[in-house]
């Protein structure tokens, strides 16, 4: 069950500009900035180390902000620190299953959480980004397809191809096989009821906990202003799709993050890597400030008002 202490790892100072999230619950800060350059988007082992030392992992069922989707890696570091068999679910644009380096990156952080033998099962829901297609597909962690361990649900997304790699027969999806090549066919939750879709879905996992995790950039840009490309899905739909698991889980952990920072980083490298990475433009570009902290501290109070009631 979740604690309604909200917990901030602040990195980027991004939710310690929201005032509305810690005067409406209270609230423990773990201050991360002098880490943050060096975190973003991918850090080391040893910064990996640091930061979790100083997380009690008695405090994993605290509502956990991460600030900017370049912190999302952190949630492996939160996973990490589960004990039980428990199902990870996830809400983002991105897939975040490279098999690539870096380890500790924000592209890779599932890949690297499936290692815990105590998540029994993953499932990616709301995904449309480029990275179900071409190179990113290719280099995705296909292995966890095999025995559902790895569940993927984009919101909508085209059919794709992967070649010379065997994709496994799974729950969430269509693998036609060529001679060199195979076309999978995604299971598109733009064309479900979205309540039924998590009514069947929680009926299906493997035991009654689970942890869950958030990236803002799942959702248009109406409702969350991030330094990634915009999403697909609504708030309500997001909360629609939130509500079963609530009611029919025990969630033992929620981590949120899609926050807007600018991308300081620590050197060179990082930064041109940084911009490579990053869209060119996002939604985020021509609004004040203001704004942006009104529109995303309106979609954490509604995130934590489902999850907390």
């Amino acid at each position: 069950m979740l604690n309604k202490t909200v917990r901030i790892l602040n990195f980027d100072n991004s939710i310690m500009q929201q005032p509305g999230i810690i005067c409406r619950y209270p609230a423990q800060v773990v201050d991360f900035t002098a880490l943050a350059s060096s975190a973003r988007l991918f850090m080391s082992g040893a910064v990996r180390k640091k930061i979790a030392d100083c997380l009690n992992p008695q405090e994993k069922n605290h509502p956990t902000f991460l600030g900017s989707g370049d912190f999302h890696h952190i949630s492996e570091v939160l996973t990490s620190q589960i004990e039980e068999q428990a199902c990870l679910i996830v809400f983002d644009f991105h897939p975040d299953w490279d098999s690539l380096p870096p380890r500790f990156g924000c592209g890779s952080w599932v890949a690297q959480a499936m290692k815990n033998k105590n998540i029994s099962k993953c499932v990616l829901i709301g995904m449309g980004s480029g990275d179900l297609s071409g190179f990113s597909l290719q280099a995705a962690s296909l292995d966890a397809l095999v025995d559902d361990r790895l569940e993927i649900y984009p919101f909508r997304r085209k059919p794709s191809r992967v070649y010379f790699r065997p994709i496994a027969e799974n729950n969430s999806i269509i693998a036609k096989k060529g001679f060199l090549s195979s076309r999978i066919i995604w299971h598109e939750l733009e064309k479900e009821n979205l309540t039924e879709f998590m009514l069947n879905l929680t009926k299906r996992l493997p035991g009654q906990k689970a942890y869950i995790s958030i990236d803002k950039d799942c959702l248009k840009s109406d409702f969350a202003l991030t330094n990634w490309e915009e999403g697909l899905l609504s708030l309500n739909q997001l909360l629609t799709m939130l509500k079963p698991l609530r009611d029919n889980l025990d969630i033992i952990g929620l981590d949120i993050t899609g926050d807007y920072s600018y991308p300081l980083v620590s050197n060179s490298l990082k930064a041109a890597l940084s911009r490579l990475d990053h869209p060119k433009r996002v939604a985020a570009d021509n609004c004040p400030k203001d704004l942006i902290l009104k529109v995303n501290q309106q979609v954490n109070l509604r995130i934590l008002k489902e999850m907390l009631p």
